[in-house]
């Protein structure tokens, strides 16, 4: 029994860790950062830059407040923002592709490195929110247990 406490306690750390890093990118969205998510839009994407960083900000500020704050319903959160997660993919393609440079990704060889990561995070929303168990258990959307 206390391993399975400590693993929830390292679950629950790294799913405030994600919602916390959620706020903070969907902060930088909207503030100081508006530019350097503008690279990341793809240039074939039919809505303005802007709207999208700014639109995409409010969704990373609801989703991080979210993992924090809705502990209960943590399965669909985590499924919701690894959809996110893998929707918001090819904008880190096309800046790879398009040779766009932002957050210091000025190299190709940096650009594709970068989308090596984005398969972490949607491993971390799934797997700090018990998603993954949720689905292995066929208890998905409620969470494990309940």
């Amino acid at each position: 029994m206390a391993s399975r406490s400590r693993g929830s306690t390292v679950r629950t750390l790294l799913r405030w860790l994600l919602g916390g890093a959620l706020l903070g990118a969907g902060t930088g969205h909207l503030t100081t950062q508006r530019e350097e998510f503008q690279a990341q839009v793809p240039a074939w994407f039919p809505l303005d830059e802007d709207l999208v960083v700014v639109g995409s900000g409010v969704v990373e500020l609801a989703l991080g407040a979210a993992l924090i704050g809705l502990p209960r319903h943590r399965v669909l959160v985590g499924t919701i923002v690894a959809a996110f997660f893998v929707i918001i993919f090819p904008g880190n393609v096309a800046q790879w592709v398009e040779g766009k440079d932002g957050f210091g990704l000025d190299t190709d060889a940096k650009r594709f490195a970068r989308l090596f990561f984005q398969p972490v995070l949607v491993a971390w929303a799934l797997g700090s929110t018990e998603a993954w168990r949720a689905w292995r258990e066929g208890t998905w959307p409620r969470s494990p247990g309940r």
